[in-house]
């Protein structure tokens, strides 16, 4: 009864008969499913996404949260691994630059909508009326040595999670495909 299957067994995970029907064209098939467009914008989406939810949040506390970057990190590679779908290197990094700047451009529009509250205007007004002399005093007063650990932390978190994982299957696909050329 070699051949047949049995029903109260559980799945070997290590078949060897698995490993032969792999070849270097399901490798192909892999690379041509990534999509960097995709990933960059739906990374941007979640940074804008973020922004509001964190805009809310300080809103409704009334206190800034600067943790919640990683959260970010973890919205934004979540993000480029589902979309993406990438297995080399420009997917983490998309997302751990993408998340760093976010992290920075989340913080303005959190500061834009505290300035907003206390100026009994809108967040876009106060945005549409910053100047290139707004940002050195900004940084110098507002961004402290901790937003650049979380933005940091967060970018890290992004790149983790930014790549596609993989199955056996999948991973010796790509390396057959990597080996042919």
């Amino acid at each position: 009864m070699p051949g047949q299957k049995q029903p109260l067994r559980l799945r070997r995970k290590h078949d060897p008969t698995a490993a032969a029907e792999v070849t270097a064209e399901d490798g192909v098939r892999l690379l041509q499913a990534q999509s960097f467009r995709s990933a960059l914008i739906s990374s941007l989406i979640g940074v804008f996404a973020f922004s509001i939810v964190w805009v809310l949040v300080t809103r409704l506390t009334g206190r800034v949260f600067p943790w919640m970057t990683i959260l970010l990190g973890l919205l934004v590679g979540y993000a480029v691994r589902q979309t993406g779908r990438g297995v080399d290197w420009r997917f983490p990094a998309l997302a751990a630059v993408l998340t760093f700047a976010g992290a920075f451009v989340s913080k303005v529009v959190v500061a834009a909508s505290n300035t907003a509250e206390a100026l009994g205007t809108t967040t876009l007004e106060v945005l549409r009326s910053v100047t290139l002399m707004t940002w050195p005093v900004y940084f110098r007063e507002l961004i402290t040595a901790a937003d650049y650990v979380f933005a940091v932390t967060a970018a890290v978190v992004a790149a983790f999670y930014a790549n596609r994982r993989l199955s056996r299957a999948q991973y010796r696909a790509l390396r057959l495909f990597r080996e042919r050329k």
